[in-house]
């Protein structure tokens, strides 16, 4: 396991991440070039060796339902290679397509779509919803029942 310092060390060699002290000596670690509301990659790393790292839904990691990975007993090489993957999830939309179908409960179909700065829903041709994150446009149309396909 590595140690506190360990981890802050390893932390600070990517210069990408801003270092950010919150409560009771924990230290998160923010990614401000993401593509998505999330900024956070390291959370809570702890003096006693605890700590996070966001990886959202991506495959291949144990993420609990918050998408955060408990890295205490983490080497080197794997808390590296996590850290990698989550600035790449939250740099690149490659896991989101610009223009996804979404299937009702009543099989109806709405597209969504990326233009601009927006996540457009779309029944058709007319525009149906607007907005500002794909997280917000995925949370409505799964509320509403649809699924993605």
């Amino acid at each position: 396991m590595l140690t506190f310092e360990q981890k802050i060390s390893i932390m600070e060699e990517f210069g990408e991440l801003t270092r950010k002290d919150v409560s009771l000596g924990r230290v998160n670690f923010h990614f401000y070039g993401s593509l998505f509301d999330k900024t956070i990659v390291a959370y809570h790393l702890h003096p006693n060796g605890n700590g996070f790292v966001y990886t959202g839904d991506m495959h291949g990691f144990d993420s609990n339902q918050k998408g955060l990975v408990n890295i205490r007993d983490y080497d080197e090489t794997q808390l590296r290679n996590i850290v990698k993957a989550s600035i790449a999830n939250l740099s690149s939309d490659a896991e989101i397509s610009h223009k996804q179908v979404w299937r009702g409960p009543e099989d109806q179909s709405l597209l969504l779509v990326q233009e601009d700065y927006f996540w457009n829903i779309y029944t058709g041709d007319m525009l149906e919803d607007s907005f500002e994150t794909y997280n917000e446009a995925e949370a409505y149309l799964k509320e509403e029942g649809f699924i993605r396909l």
